[in-house]
């Protein structure tokens, strides 16, 4: 199937990591190469600068020196080209120079004349020069490395063989020959009595940090990241190294425990970080700066490292990418598909990554027809297998059959044309042939299957599915082909039944039962044993159930749409005062109503009369807001009652 490039996810595309910086002087780990023979002694700077002030070519070593040291190296090289005579120790200095400044076929060259024409005892320091340059073409330019002939004694040699093995992808060799370095170097610094344990594993931090990118391309993420963290808590002077070790933490990492990932930034933002490393270390440094911003919601500065990068290198396709993610991220697809076209006029070389892109974003906008036609006008991938599969399934997707016959028959007739009777060819053929009797185009199948059986006269599958094919469109031709089927005595195949219904990996084994006797064995001899009937329960009745009355016809219906239903009589509760806890009895409602009590003339009661006791009883019965309901101290003790039965808290 096609992998279309994902512009969120995948570390290979979207989040690159860095490949270590390959030494370039004696001890790797990026430091400045001493100068062999030629490096200015304190004590004696001024005594050398007062012997030559009347001569000025003699002094242009030591002026491209120090601004080799000052970091101004298109100056150095300035001042060591302006030399009347390349004296070896400017030599030196001008092979520095050129491999700071990526140049590494001049360099090269450099250091060729060098070991042709100088003899003394620093032979083996130019030959680590060398293999430094070697490496550094090898995983920058991928150039193929020629055999130098380079005996790997130490472990400097070693370490840079390494690095010219993992830009070649050989990676397994390549962590044989770390190994080995790792071997030499505790070898030879452990005969150095002024050596501790701690500088050793100072010393080893960059060929473990190697080790561990090894893992980390060969999918052992959580091994590498392990070895990370070690080479991390050492806290190793080189900054180069940390830098790239912090990097390629985050790379692990990816869109998930991005505050982890907030620190690690910050490691690569260290003083001298830029001249420790090469420009696609740096590059790729700051891509990943620009997809964290991205993955924590930092749309501005994501904008503007991306516009940054993309200002820097107007050719590279990733910063549009990152661009186009980040407004896919903010819903805009329109003005993320935009932008992705406008790039693809303007360099056509990567239009197939971007139209790949776009059609993605398509079929997130569930525009599968759209993201068909776009993956159909890449004309260098239309005719893959995986293409034309990515095609195939989209297009039976939205039952478009013709036009996935139509991709078949394209991608059949360039094979044709360009590498005919290929085994993707007949693979192709072969899946055009199967979709077609999959989807009943057995007319058009037939061509197919007839090229695919004159390929091979033997495949007895082709065979029968022509035969197929032709029998509901060709029946005469059908049986003149089923004379080349084998007969059915040579495709019989000598199985034991019973041993196979037996194994153990039967899902069916026949019971071995006794002897029959009597009516089962007349069954048996007859037509066959009939099967039981399964006896039916009886339904359950209503406890109310009264067999002499029929039952309610309308008893399935709900009671609203039964014909006797009146509905419910409304004004029962007119009598009631209230309701609820704080509502009145009814048995005190008679005596409140004044209505029916007899009439009376106002006159106030006198003492001792009737009036004046019925008065009295009045003014001592209990208004109905402040009456409690009957029943309410009964129903509190069952409450209390039922509350002592869960428990002895009550509760």
């Amino acid at each position: 199937m096609l992998v279309i490039y994902k512009i969120m996810n995948g570390v290979e595309k979207v989040n690159r990591e860095v490949s270590f910086t390959v030494t370039h002087n004696i001890k790797p780990g990026g430091r400045p190469m001493k100068l062999i023979g030629s490096r200015l002694k304190t004590n004696k700077r001024k005594y050398f600068f007062t012997q030559c002030t009347t001569n000025l070519d003699s002094i242009t070593f030591e002026k491209a020196y120090c601004e080799y040291r000052l970091n101004r190296i298109e100056n150095a090289l300035k001042t060591i080209q302006s030399a009347s005579q390349q004296t070896d120790k400017l030599k030196e200095l001008h092979g520095q120079v050129l491999y700071r400044l990526e140049r590494y076929d001049d360099c090269l060259a450099v250091y060729r004349d060098l070991i042709r024409n100088s003899q003394d005892d620093y032979e083996e320091e130019r030959k680590t020069n060398l293999s430094a340059v070697v490496a550094a073409q090898s995983t920058w330019e991928k150039v193929e490395p020629e055999d130098l002939g380079l005996q790997e004694a130490t472990y400097e040699l070693c370490y840079n063989a390494a690095c010219a093995l993992i830009g070649q992808g050989r990676l397994n060799e390549a962590m044989e020959n770390l190994q080995k370095a790792e071997d030499l170097c505790r070898q030879s610094l452990s005969e150095d009595s002024d050596v501790t344990e701690e500088d050793i594993e100072a010393e080893l931090a960059i060929i473990h940090g190697q080790m561990a990118y090894i893992m980390q391309l060969q999918g052992r993420t959580e091994d590498a990241l392990q070895l990370y963290n070690q080479i991390i808590k050492l806290k190793p002077t080189d900054v180069g190294l940390i830098a790239v070790i912090a990097n390629n933490i985050i790379t692990i990492n990816k869109d998930q425990n991005v505050f982890d990932s907030k620190k690690k930034v910050k490691l690569t933002n260290a003083d001298g970080v830029e001249h420790k490393l090469s420009k696609k270390q740096l590059q790729a440094i700051e891509f990943n700066k620009a997809l964290l911003a991205m993955y924590t919601n930092q749309a501005d500065q994501c904008r503007k490292l991306s516009a940054s990068l993309q200002s820097q290198n107007p050719e590279h396709l990733l910063p549009v990418l990152i661009q186009a993610a980040q407004l896919c991220r903010e819903k805009q697809h329109a003005k993320a598909i935009e932008l992705l076209q406008d790039f693809a006029e303007q360099s056509p070389a990567d239009s197939a990554q971007i139209k790949l892109t776009m059609a993605q974003l398509k079929i997130a906008q569930g525009s599968v027809t759209k993201a068909c036609i776009i993956l159909r006008s890449i004309e260098e991938l239309k005719h893959k297998p995986g293409m034309v599969s990515a095609l195939v399934t989209m297009y039976s997707h939205e039952e478009d059959i013709d036009s996935a016959i139509e991709v078949f028959t394209q991608a059949i007739q360039w094979y044709q044309e360009y590498q005919p009777k290929s085994p993707v060819h007949l693979l192709l053929i072969r899946e055009a042939a199967n979709f077609k009797l999959k989807y009943g185009r057995k007319k058009e199948a037939i061509s197919d299957l007839e090229e695919l059986w004159k390929q091979n006269p033997k495949d007895i599958h082709t065979l029968a599915q022509l035969i197929s094919a032709y029998s509901l469109v060709d029946p005469e031709k059908a049986k003149v082909l089923s004379k080349h089927l084998p007969s059915s005595d040579t495709m019989s195949l000598k199985v034991d039944v019973d041993a196979l219904e037996n194994s153990p990996g039967a899902t069916y084994v026949r019971k071995k039962g006794g002897k029959l006797t009597g009516e089962n064995q007349q069954k048996e001899q007859g037509q066959g044993d009939v099967k039981k009937k399964k006896r039916k329960k009886k339904g359950k009745l209503p406890k109310n159930y009264d067999p002499k009355v029929t039952p309610d016809p309308e008893r399935w219906l709900p009671m609203r749409e039964r014909s006797y239903y009146r509905g419910r009589k409304k004004g029962k509760k007119k009598d009631q005062i209230g309701k609820g806890t704080q509502g009145a009895t009814t048995a005190g409602a008679s005596e409140l109503d004044a209505s029916k009590t007899a009439s009376s003339p106002p006159t106030s009661p006198r003492l001792g009369s009737s009036t004046a006791m019925s008065s009295a009883t009045t003014s001592n019965m209990i208004p109905p807001r402040h009456q409690k309901p009957a029943g309410a101290a009964a129903t509190k003790k069952k409450q209390q009652q039922k509350k002592k039965k869960g428990g002895k808290g009550g509760w």
